[in-house]
Order: C-alpha cells, then structure tokens, then sequence
C-alpha cells in the first residue's frame, strides 16, 4: 500500500510554481544565494470586509519542517530536460534553513502589514512561495468568512457544514479548523474532528426519511438508536413534520428526550415561528429550532433582527466557497536581499522595502491604529511579528494548541471597534500608518531605482 502522504501537498517540494524552480536554477548558476527576506501581505481589503483574521500558520510550519524533494521529485524534474545534473543534485541536499516571523493565528491584520516573513537563502525562501501564499490564501479567507458568520449569529450556535461544496477535500478539512479557529462550535467534516479534536456533528439527511414509508415512523426508529437527537422535518410539509415531533413525544412520554428539530428549506423565520408555538403549547419548550438552507451572514443576521426563534445554524456553500469574497489580494514579495533593501516600482502595486514590524495601538480595550515601520523601529504599540522558526526548527512558542487560538481569535474580534465588526462597510476604514522612516526609505530607494 502506497503511503497516505505521497498525494499530500503539505509534504511535497514540487507544490511549487515552474518559475520558482527556473528562477531557483537560474540564482545557482548565479550564486545567488544570499539570505533574502520575503514578507507575505495583501494590499487590499476585499470586498465587504472591515478586517480579516490570519489563519494557516500551522500549515507553513508543519510543510516547512518537511520540506524536501525526494528522489521522484527530481526524476520528475530531470524529465523535463530543462534542469542540469549539477542543479537537481543541489535540490537533492536542500531543506529549510530559515527563521520565520508571522502574525499569530486568530489575529486581525489589515492592508499593507506583514502576515509572515520568511529570512532564508535566496533559494529555500524562493521555493516554499507557492505553497505559503496557498495556505495562509485559503485559510485567512475562509476564517474570515466565518467570523462574519458567528458575529451575525449573534451568541447562537454556529456548525461548519460545507464540507461537501468545498473546492476539494484539502479545502474541506482547512475549512473546519478555519471555522472553529473564528468561533463556530464544530464542523460535520469527522476527519476534521479526528485530526483536529473539533466537535463533530450531524443526525439524518431526507434520504433517511425518503426510506422509510411513514415519516413518523423514521423519526421513532431514528431516536430508538440516538435518543437525543436533531430530527429534520421539512422533508415533505415542515409543519406536520413538526406536529409529528409533538405526536413522538405523546408517544415516548418520559422517554421523549429529542434535543432539537432542523429546518432546511422555506420562509425559515416565519416556519421557526409556527413550530415554537406549536412546541411551546405542547409542553416541548426545551427542544431547540436548527436552521440551515444555503445560509451566509446576511441572511443570519436578518433572522436574528427579525426575532425568529433560531437556536443555531448551519452554514454550508457560502462559507466554503467564500461566495461574496472568495480570494485575497495576497503577495509574496522579497524586501530585502543580503542586507539591503529591495521594492519594485510597478504601477498600482505599492511595497515597503526591507524587514518591517506591526505595531498595535489600543485604548480603553479597543485596537485604534496600527503602525508599520522597520523591524529596527522602537514605535509605541504591542509588535505582532513573533518569532516562530529558527535555523528550520519550529519553535516551542508556536506550537499553540487549536483552543488557544480559537481564544486568541476571539479576544481580537471583540477588541474591535464596533464599525469593524459590522457586516457593512466601515467609513472610515481601520488606520494602518506608515513611520516616517520607512517612509524615508521608499523614497530613497525609488531615486535609486529611478537612476538606474
């Protein structure tokens, strides 16, 4: 049997653009490999967004702490008759020798500052950019997503289930840790579970009904194996689904211990409404109402404003695809090259040169700014560049169990000013100011640019 970790990105070298290895042959042939420094940002917020939360550090760790290429990564390569005896050979010694600086997982960062810094010979740090700007992408992206979701939720449960309209079944497992990371209570992705120790959960699809000849019937059978289960009722008439829950409890009688019910389709404010009264006027005031159906953080919040009585939600393709924001303007750009600063001049695509730091400004319990400057800059604030890696070695400090940074995460969102917490647009925008010496800098370095 083929081993699992053959097909697995994360453990793969050549998970990498054909132009990093091109230009990695072409910096051997050069001796260029001094050490480089590379930061990872965005440079706008997308669409919608006041904020995004940083997510798929322990991606980029776990990856680097492996990163090698194998024997048939370089048959592969020689293949192609493009890469030279002398050059595959130098591949065949490589692994990561670099330091890591980056933001904590569960952070709140905006335009401009560094995410992750990699500092590393100019060839390793070259190398790994696919599969970083892949991971911290993704991840950043969909945590985002679903703090959006758990804010409109208003304190209701939240599940991840978007496993199944995810774009592959990497994406499905990131998914669920991204989502539990912002704060739903689980995902109903087992392998996630397993992997992760998030809550796993789930109950019955209509399929389970559809089987059965008598609804009723399926619900009793369903609840004779898990007696405290969520039983879906909108498979044929929601209503009489519900009726039929009261009919199971006269049945049951002290035995009847179903937790909640499921709504997944209809007008599921005004449908939530009719079964709470019909639950309440049977004495069934403690089983709970589950909403799903296509659900994002729009639709939410309008059913938590309506008053409709909702006790949690499940949220599927629109959180795993992103759908109203589904990438970041994410770029991985070399700042700094054996000691000197570099930037690029391209039109619309602006950049800091050299080794930056993000200083945090907060009053009264509240973030107010941030403040970009050089990493060397002594600037008022909590810096949130942390060392993670060493000479290719993870840290102890960034081995950070899932439950810390679930915290984390949920001490940045309420650290927020409450115009960034809202599903609108905020005006104006979080501040992220630019020191004067890193301001110097750039326009140092453009004459110099400008001159040559």
């Amino acid at each position: 049997m083929s081993d699992p970790d053959d097909q697995n990105p994360l453990r793969q070298a050549v998970f990498t653009d054909l132009y990093e290895l091109t230009m990695a042959q072409a910096y051997d042939a050069e001796s260029l490999d001094r050490p480089a420094v590379f930061e990872l940002h965005f440079r706008q917020m997308p669409k919608g967004r006041n904020y995004v939360v940083a997510a798929g550090l322990e991606s980029v760790l776990s990856y680097l702490e492996h990163w090698h290429f194998t024997d048939d990564d370089l048959d592969y390569l020689r293949s192609h008759g493009v890469f030279s005896e002398p050059f595959l050979d130098r591949l065949a010694g490589l692994a990561f020798t670099g330091d890591v600086m980056a933001v904590p997982e569960g952070t709140v960062v905006f335009p401009d500052e560094p995410l992750v810094q990699v500092e590393a010979p100019l060839l390793e740090a070259q190398l790994i950019e696919t599969l970083v700007l892949n991971q911290v992408h993704l991840q950043s992206v969909l945590a985002t997503k679903a703090a959006r979701v758990v804010t409109a939720a208003a304190g209701r449960t939240v599940i991840d289930f978007g496993s199944r309209r995810a774009h592959g079944a990497e994406a499905g497992v990131k998914l669920a840790r991204a989502s539990y990371l912002a704060g739903a209570v689980g995902t109903s992705n087992v392998l996630a579970g397993k992997l992760y120790g998030i809550p796993v959960f789930g109950t019955m699809a209509h399929s389970y009904v559809q089987a059965h000849e008598d609804e009723l019937d399926a619900f009793d059978r369903f609840q004779q194996l898990y007696p405290e289960t969520t039983l879906l009722v909108d498979t044929y008439d929601t209503l009489a689904g519900v009726h039929k829950v009261v009919e199971l409890s006269r049945r049951l009688g002290q035995r009847f211990r179903v937790r909640a019910i499921r709504l997944d389709s209809g007008n599921l404010a005004e449908l939530a409404g009719k079964a709470r009264k019909i639950f309440d006027r049977a004495g069934l005031d403690g089983v709970k109402i589950f909403a799903t159906s296509g659900l994002d953080e729009y639709q939410i919040a309008e059913l938590v404003e309506s008053g409709a009585p909702i006790d949690g939600v499940g949220v599927g393709t629109k959180l795993a695809v992103a759908e109203d924001a589904p990438y970041l303007d994410l770029s991985y750009k070399l700042v700094e090259y054996d000691g000197r600063p570099k930037m690029k001049l391209s039109p619309g695509k602006p950049m800091y040169p050299g080794r930056k730091q993000v200083f945090r400004i907060a009053q009264d319990g509240r973030i107010t700014r941030d403040l970009l400057g050089r990493h060397d800059e002594d600037l008022p604030g909590q810096p949130l560049l942390r060392p993670v890696m060493q000479g290719g070695k993870r840290l102890s400090a960034a081995r950070v169990p899932l439950e810390d940074i679930r915290q984390h995460a949920r001490e940045e969102l309420d650290r927020l000013p409450q115009p960034l917490r809202s599903l609108q647009p905020a005006s104006p925008p979080y501040a992220v100011q630019v020191s004067d010496r890193l301001r110097a800098d750039v326009e140092t370095l453009r004459r110099e640019l400008e001159s040559c």
